[in-house]
């Protein structure tokens, strides 16, 4: 059985390769299964892909959140069953073995399977909200309307906030409205004055920074009102050179009252629900399930681009280079005159 996958041989170098599959039997709480979609990750994949992550040794095969089809369970596996569709962490490669006690959950009927590997990013996203002091009534700022961060935008929507969605891209700044964030700022030099305008001088309560870039998160400070909170959801990546007394200063005496900054990395929270834990992953798959299903949750605007693996190369250029036009990639591996 032949296998493809994805992999990042070197920093920038991408192949598609195509290897013969071997098989093993399966442990008690394994599943084998195929890919139907697999989604990109654009920041953690293209951190990967450049070699600056020590934890992904190249030459590796990268992935984040996928659906596939069972095609066999292990002896002690329950509620699976081959033929199930199942949403699942995993890499970009066409049969996987999986251990069900990782994050591995049954899709609902009738939920469109496009979507399903979005449920990784809004998990991600989720965990801004639930660290956060957002309530019913807040005005809420977003930097950065990538996956993370247009979702981010939209649970704190739909938490009760007033939401205003901040990015260098016009085509970001559209899809952020197509999922109705009420506000849209274009990043210059008069974004200040518009929040404030919009929040009556007051500044934002909680501010989510979902770009990760160092300077961004420092500039966004001066529009966060008096006891607000900066909610750090994008991990902090590159250089950034200031005085930190001066940010300090800020946050502790010309605000007024404190800031708090917080951490929101989706692994704060256990995998599985535990009754001593209100939060998990699990859970909070399940939510985003559910949101979909009532599309509360907009996926289908997310989407810029859904290609077959032999792709992969021209992919993460375009997410490198042209990230106004790619964002919401995924990979197809059904073959061709394959049904779902």
């Amino acid at each position: 059985m032949k296998n493809r996958k994805v992999m990042f041989m070197s920093p920038l170098q991408v192949q598609t390769i195509e290897e013969e599959y071997v098989s093993r039997p399966l442990g008690e709480n394994e599943i084998f299964v195929k890919l139907i979609y697999s989604l990109i990750s654009p920041g953690t994949e293209q951190a990967m892909l450049a070699g600056t992550e020590s934890w992904a040794q190249l030459p590796l095969c990268p992935g984040y959140a996928s659906v596939s089809r069972v095609i066999e369970a292990g002896k002690g596996v329950k509620d699976i069953e081959p033929g199930d569709v199942i949403f699942h962490y995993g890499s970009h490669c066409e049969y996987q073995t999986l251990e069900v006690r990782d994050v591995v959950l049954k899709v609902p009927a009738g939920l469109e399977l496009r979507w399903v590997p979005f449920t990784r990013m809004a998990t991600v996203a989720f965990t801004s909200l639930r660290v956060s002091n957002i309530e019913l009534g807040d005005k809420v700022s977003v930097t950065g309307l990538g996956l993370v961060g247009n979702l981010a935008a939209q649970l704190a929507r739909l938490q009760g906030a007033t939401v205003i969605g901040v990015d260098l891209s016009k085509d970001r700044l559209r899809t952020a409205r197509q999922c109705f964030v009420e506000y849209t700022l274009e990043a210059d030099d008069s974004v200040k004055e518009k929040i404030m305008k919009i929040t009556d001088g007051r500044g934002v309560s909680s501010h989510i920074e979902a770009t990760g870039i160092p300077r961004v998160g420092v500039d966004s400070l001066e529009y966060i009102g008096s006891q607000g909170e900066m909610i750090l959801l994008g991990s902090p990546r590159g250089v950034y050179q200031t005085d930190v007394t001066d940010v300090l200063n800020y946050c502790h005496l010309e605000n007024r009252g404190s800031i708090t900054f917080k951490g929101a990395h989706e692994w704060r929270y256990p995998v599985e629900p535990d009754r001593f834990v209100k939060h998990s992953l699990v859970r909070n798959s399940l939510i985003v399930f559910e949101l979909m299903q009532r599309q509360k949750l907009q996926i289908e605007p997310l989407i810029s681009h859904v290609i077959k693996p032999e792709q992969a190369a021209e992919a993460y250029e375009g997410l490198r280079i042209n990230k106004d036009r790619y964002n919401g990639v995924l990979f197809d591996w059904s073959a061709e005159g394959e049904t779902r």
